[in-house]
């Protein structure tokens, strides 16, 4: 097994541990956004990584939760866009889901995802200005005060 399918696995299995988590944050979503974002690469579709580093985003500046990111991607989708280019540094971090299931099921592996989504957005921060913009953009934030919309998000 070569080490993009033994993380593959990682992943998968991290996938199963939070799809059957319980917990009403949603927490499935910030595994999948670190994902994307971590993997992405020059066939990744755009609006992976725009969902994925705006998911990071909301999640490790604002605290958001999985369920509320999750609305966030869901307003946006709801029309068609031509999403932002974006740079992607080489190194994105070196938290990974293998990393996140070294952690104990439970409290501790819920803080190693959190820690994988810091390691990911800390990376790739480069690109806040134009994340913050696109959700100010589209009503998900208000730039200018500061304030988060939470009518949208």
């Amino acid at each position: 097994m070569n080490a993009r399918s033994s993380e593959q696995g990682e992943y998968d299995e991290l996938c199963c541990y939070t799809l059957a988590h319980g917990d009403p944050s949603f927490i499935h979503q910030h595994v999948v956004d670190a994902w994307a974002v971590q993997r992405a690469d020059e066939a990744t579709k755009p609006i992976t990584i725009t969902f994925g580093l705006i998911g990071l985003y909301l999640r490790v500046e604002q605290q958001w939760s999985g369920r509320r990111v999750q609305r966030a991607h869901m307003a946006l989708a709801r029309e068609k866009h031509a999403w932002p280019a974006f740079v992607l540094p080489r190194d994105r971090g070196a938290v990974t889901a293998a990393t996140v299931m070294t952690a104990p099921p439970g409290p501790e592996r819920d803080a190693a995802i959190d820690a994988w989504c810091a390691a990911v957005w800390n990376a790739v921060r480069g690109n806040r200005e134009t994340v913050v913009a696109l959700l100010d953009q589209h009503g998900i934030i208000d730039r200018a005060s500061g304030v988060l919309n939470q009518r949208r998000g």
